[in-house]
């Protein structure tokens, strides 16, 4: 990423995203960019947060990054293909279900599907029972039962936003969690629907 074509102000990483320590990021600013110190009482981080630095949480960082970095390329080619087998697959599967957002360029291991007449929270208990993970939207909304905002920011329909599934693909993930996934999935859609008398919305 180059920050300076881009015309980036402040860009924020965390490590987590990219297998490093949880708990730990780092913030690029671009020189000239005033921020008001969140944490004062002492000098760390050139006076903008006080408080002692997570060497070891640093050190993983920067460890994490040098490892992403080498392999992002390979990596992306072999989850893009994993990714669209995934939606193509549940797409044939699975009657009344579309892909949120554009097909393309996006970014290879993630998509969002919804399943009309199946509440995203039913939908992934179940698949969580199936040993399946999933979420309804990112990591820092769990636990709410409010739809995506950026599905609607999208401009998505209600039961578009509010019956949505993101599925996320890493390294750890083969061909083999896929046919796992495709194996289990119409079933539990299947079930979920039997208990509401509304018809599937194509």
């Amino acid at each position: 990423m180059n920050v300076k074509a881009l015309g980036i102000d402040l860009l924020s990483l965390s490590a987590h995203k990219f297998y490093g320590p949880k708990g730990v990021g780092a913030l690029w600013i671009r020189r000239g960019v005033r921020l008001q110190a969140p944490v004062t009482g002492g000098k760390q981080e050139r006076s903008r947060r006080a408080g002692t630095e997570n060497v070891a949480g640093i050190v993983g960082l920067g460890a994490a990054a040098q490892l992403a970095r080498a392999k992002m390329a390979d990596e992306a080619g072999r989850l893009a293909p994993l990714r669209d087998r995934l939606e193509e697959s549940v797409l044939v599967a699975v009657p009344g279900t579309a892909i949120n957002g554009s097909r393309s360029p996006r970014v290879p291991n993630t998509t969002n599907i919804s399943f009309d007449r199946v509440e995203a929270e039913s939908l992934l208990i179940a698949l969580d029972l199936a040993g399946v993970a999933v979420s309804t939207g990112s990591a820092c909304s769990s636990g709410t039962l409010e739809p995506s905002h950026v599905l609607k920011a999208m401009g998505l329909p209600p039961h578009r936003t509010q019956n949505s599934i993101r599925f996320s693909l890493g390294s750890a993930n083969t061909d083999a969690d896929v046919d796992r996934v495709i194996a289990v999935l119409p079933g539990i859609v299947e079930k979920l629907r039997s208990l509401t008398r509304s018809p599937v919305r194509v």
